[in-house]
């Protein structure tokens, strides 16, 4: 009879451990797991930015996508066939582990930034925070470039050319229909990029064989037989996201710049994955 400890030991390795050794993707008790882990890291990184007296504000949100696309293709390194990185350093870039490490890496890059404009060597921070992310980001996709070839250059025309092909259609509805919220520019770029990660996801799991790792949208790709069913879902559901977010919240500035936190993490959790899964199938990976 096995003993309670290893009872734990067996659902911790079932659902959490093999899912990282193994890049299994994602289960029903995991995928709660990190949502809950997600949702105390927002709060924690909201008070993180008080002490550094930084606010959430469109410049912040703009200097922060290099590091999303270097912790993308950072991602993408590890799933390359050639080998470039090997366990166990492989296993800090699997999801969750590879979310804390480059929030580590972008917090450092955030506080130097900010101390070197404190000091009078740069002139504003938002510009040298956002080069350091540069950097990290040409660096990866340059190593990336020289062990890999590109064997699908129409993947990212695709998803790019989709991606604000449709943010333009729902704009002109918006407009039509003359919606303050929905013709945001904050806003919009946060549909652009989701209806970019339905695209990838369209052209990956439909025409390239790739297959989709998130519980909810693997469940409905199988049901519906195509993921075209993930322009609908993601639509429908920052939609009510973001009209909840600019409806519900009072107009403080604690209030505002938490808000603006939540809208920068919903944009980065859309744009991550459709950097990650261009890049790859550009690559053939």
């Amino acid at each position: 009879m096995s003993s309670p400890l290893d009872a734990i030991s067996q659902f911790i390795n079932t659902y959490y451990l093999d899912p990282i050794r193994t890049d299994a993707g994602y289960n029903p008790v995991n995928t709660f797991t990190w949502a809950v882990v997600l949702g105390i890291c927002i709060f924690g990184i909201f008070r993180l930015l008080e002490k550094f007296n930084v606010k959430v504000n469109s410049r912040f949100i703009l200097s922060i996508i290099p590091f999303v696309l270097a912790g993308s293709s950072l991602r993408v390194l590890e799933d390359s066939p050639a080998g470039i990185i090997n366990p166990p350093f492989s296993y800090l870039l699997i999801t969750p582990n590879i979310y804390f490490l480059v929030f580590a890496v972008t917090v450092f890059c955030l506080w130097l930034a900010i101390r070197l404009e404190k000091a009078g060597f740069v002139r504003d921070f938002y510009s040298t925070f956002a080069g350091f992310g540069l950097i990290w980001f040409f660096v990866n996709l340059i190593t990336l470039l020289y062990f890999e070839d590109v064997v699908a250059a129409y993947v990212p025309v695709f998803v790019l050319v989709a991606g604000t092909g449709l943010t333009y259609i729902f704009y002109r509805v918006a407009l039509y229909f003359k919606s303050e919220i929905f013709t945001n520019p904050l806003n919009l770029s946060i549909l652009m990029v989701h209806l970019m990660d339905a695209s990838s996801t369209y052209i990956g799991v439909d025409k390239l064989g790739y297959f989709e790792k998130h519980v909810l949208p693997y469940y409905l790709i199988e049901l519906t037989g195509t993921a075209l069913v993930m322009y609908p879902l993601k639509l429908i559901i920052f939609i009510g996201v973001l009209y909840v977010l600019d409806t519900q919240f009072e107009d403080d500035e604690e209030s505002v710049n938490l808000k603006m936190l939540i809208k920068m993490v919903i944009l980065i959790l859309g744009l991550s994955p459709a950097t990650r899964n261009t890049l790859r199938m550009m690559l053939g990976i």
